[in-house]
């Protein structure tokens, strides 16, 4: 998404802008609020560029809003925090209308125990055993805000908030999930994982299509 808004702010300003991302997602998750910011000394308005970017855009990419943000703003250094949700469609054939968006399990599984492992990842810890490879200079350790799970009939969706996230954390984390709700492990090996803090101990790594980032969390909880 990054270097499609590259290209088009490129051809509607008429010169190469830096774009920062607030949140950098894998290939194949969606996002329904990324947030993107850059410094131009064009006249046009916010939601010109809107307008301009989405004609040039491909449909899958929408600039929704657009604003005048105080000099310096970075997308990415002011968030305070994100919100995912990682969708599972639990139905016996999978829903032709979800398959692009959520993981299809085909077997039962219990949400009761998945939500009682899952409570023992809330709180600031040391996130290794979920994470696929921290990055030069990065702490894993992240504080998650919530984390719950919601049932809709078939379908079954896990967010997760925090003040980071670490490269494939949230996927990692309903891996194990699925692997507590079908019975092959109890509730209590989330917690044994997390303080394990070694990524061998923990499940599979979810497929990225059924994660959306949320939203981007600013100043004042926005």
């Amino acid at each position: 998404m990054q270097g499609l808004l590259a290209a088009a702010c490129a051809r509607i300003l008429g010169a190469p802008h830096k774009i920062v991302g607030a949140s950098r997602t894998d290939a194949g998750v969606h996002a329904l609020r990324q947030v993107a910011s850059l410094a131009t000394d064009s006249p046009i308005a916010p939601m010109v560029l809107a307008r301009a970017l989405n004609a040039l855009l491909p449909d899958a990419v929408r600039v929704v809003d657009a604003g005048e943000a105080p000099a310096g703003f970075s997308a990415r250094r002011a968030a305070r925090g994100k919100r995912y949700a990682y969708l599972i469609d639990r139905a016996p054939v999978a829903d032709p209308f979800l398959r692009r968006y959520a993981w299809h399990v085909p077997y039962a599984l219990d949400a009761a125990a998945m939500t009682k492992g899952l409570a023992a990842l809330r709180g600031a810890h040391d996130f290794s055993a979920f994470c696929a490879a921290p990055g030069r200079g990065r702490t894993p350790r992240c504080t998650v805000r919530s984390a719950r799970i919601v049932r809709r009939g078939t379908r079954l969706a896990i967010l997760v908030s925090a003040d980071s996230f670490l490269h494939h954390m949230v996927r990692n984390v309903v891996g194990s999930l699925v692997e507590v709700g079908r019975g092959a492990r109890p509730p209590e090996w989330m917690a044994e994982v997390l303080a394990g803090r070694d990524r061998t101990l923990a499940g599979p790594t979810a497929p990225a299509h059924g994660l959306v980032l949320v939203r981007v969390m600013y100043g004042g909880g926005r």
